[in-house]
Order: structure tokens, then sequence, then C-alpha cells
């Protein structure tokens, strides 16, 4: 019993720190900024009078929010569809037993190695429009080659498309990652369930269909949550590839709160801003929290 009770206190002691450390560094700063963004703190110098929820309401009738909003809401849908189809089909591809496929793996999981700051420099080199002097360069350059200029575009110069070419650098690196959950996912449902479906007359499609998404399912509500949180918060590809772009036609929320508080010496608008991005994080992470945690108690 003195042994267990020991045990026990030494526990709590090695915890100790690491949970003073995330009540100061994590929840306390949050609760800072939840204060800060209730302020009139609007200058170099700290003013800590309340005004009540006046910055929210100024920053929802602020037109670039909004436009932010918007791209954030266009970027998050793109960026799921895109890099859970590509990931599930090279998921698919590789599960075949292929010859080379840890080479084929290293390949597709290498760009989530690099930084979204190296992403972003070299997309914005391969989605340079290039101009009339220069002429095409990058992937417009590619298609002059292929007998495709009528695919070029201007990319993130292009107000109406600028948030799609941000979409594109960031599936290019998380799509690998995507791969890797469904492969692992893949890996683990039995080879006789396939077997036994194969012999019963399903096609590959078949089985596909009603056996592997449907297995495949928790692996999908990860990768979703994962990705979700990722685009929602995504700042550095923005700064490295388009900053605000023409028109905001790039702008994000994040880049908005840097630029409010650091440029702009708003510290109680980008508060807000934050409170804001974090609410959305919240109502995407939280169901899926009490979601894991309902399925592990019934287990």
């Amino acid at each position: 019993m003195r042994r267990l009770t020991w045990e026990r206190v030494v526990s709590v002691l090695l915890i100790t720190p690491s949970a003073i450390a995330i009540a100061i560094f994590v929840y306390g700063f949050i609760g800072w900024t939840a204060y800060v963004s209730l302020t009139k703190w609007d200058q170099l110098l700290p003013d800590f009078t309340l005004v009540g929820l006046r910055n929210y309401q100024r920053l929802f009738a602020n037109q670039r929010f909004r436009i932010d909003l918007r791209n954030t809401v266009v970027f998050t849908v793109l960026f799921l569809i895109s890099c859970l189809v590509i990931g599930l089909i090279l998921a698919i591809l590789l599960d075949q037993r292929i010859r080379g496929e840890g080479f084929f793996r290293s390949v597709y999981l290498f760009p989530m190695s690099i930084s979204f700051i190296v992403t972003g420099v070299v997309w914005r080199w391969l989605l340079n429009p290039g101009s009339a002097e220069l002429g095409s360069t990058g992937i417009n350059l590619l298609f002059d080659i292929l007998g495709l200029g009528f695919l070029k575009t201007g990319w993130y110069t292009d107000p109406k498309i600028g948030i799609v070419a941000v979409v594109i650098a960031a599936t290019w690196q998380m799509s690998g990652y995507t791969m890797a959950l469904y492969l692992a996912g893949l890996r683990g449902i039995p080879d006789e369930l396939r077997e036994a479906a194969r012999v019963d007359g399903a096609s590959e499609w078949q089985i596909l269909r009603h056996i592997l998404l449907p297995l495949l399912k928790p692996i999908t509500l990860s990768a979703v949550i994962i990705l979700g949180h990722i685009s929602l918060k995504i700042y550095d590809l923005v700064v490295a590839m388009t900053g605000p772009g023409i028109g905001f036609s790039c702008d994000v929320p994040a880049y908005f709160m840097w630029d409010t508080t650091f440029r702009g010496n708003h510290f109680s608008r980008g508060a807000s801003i934050a409170i804001v991005l974090l609410v959305m994080v919240a109502v995407l992470i939280v169901p899926y929290l009490i979601y894991s945690t309902r399925t592990e108690a019934e287990l």
C-alpha cells in the first residue's frame, strides 16, 4: 500500500511542472488574449479600458475579414476534398503490393518533411504567371511547351482564383500524409474480407465501396480533423507564397491577425481575430474529442 502511494506521489510530482507550464503558457495566454480582445488597446501603449464586444462588432463589419472568412471556407473545402481523394487513390495504388513500394511511399511523404515556408517559395516560382516582356514561366511555360496554352492563367495574381493557387501548394504538401493514414487503414483490414467478397462475386469497385470505405471511416474522420485544423490556421504558406493577394483574394484570418496586431498596433482587434480563430478550431475539434471519448468508453 505504501509503495502504491509513493508511486502515485512520484507520478504527480513528475507531471506537475508540465501541468503548470501548460496552465500558464497555453490556457493562461488564451485567457489573456480573450481579456485583451475586450479592451481598448489600439496603440503601442497598453490601454485596458473595457469596451465589451465592440472589437468583435467592428471585426465582423470589416469587409476584409468577411473576405478572409470566405477564403477560409473555400480553402478548407477544396483542400480537404483534394487531400482526401488524392491520398485515398495513392493509398489504394500502394496497397497493391507494387514493386518499389517503399520508394514511392517515401516520394509521396517527402513534401510533408519540409515546412510551409519552403513549399510557399517553391510554388510561388512554379505558379509565377510570367510577363509580357519575359514570357511565360513555371507551369505556364510547361503548358506552352505541351501546346496547352489555353490552360494558362494568372494563378495567385488572378483575384478570381488566387486562393486556388494556395490550395494547390497545400495539397501537394499534405496529400502524402493523407495517403499514409489511408494506407495504414487499408493494411489493417483483413485480406479474408476481400477474398470472401470476391468469392461472392463482388467486383473491385463494390469491394471498395461497400467494404473498404465504410471500414476507413475512422481514418477519414481523423484526416478531416487534422487537415481542417491546418486549413483554419494556415498562415506561413500564404506569407511565403502570395501575401494577401490582389483584392485580398489570398488573404486569411491568421494573416489579417498578424497584419492588424504587429503592423497596425491594434492589439485588441488582433486579439479578437485570434479568439474567433480559436472558436473556429474548437468547433471542429471538440465534437471529435467528444466522439472519441464516447467511443473509447463504449469499448
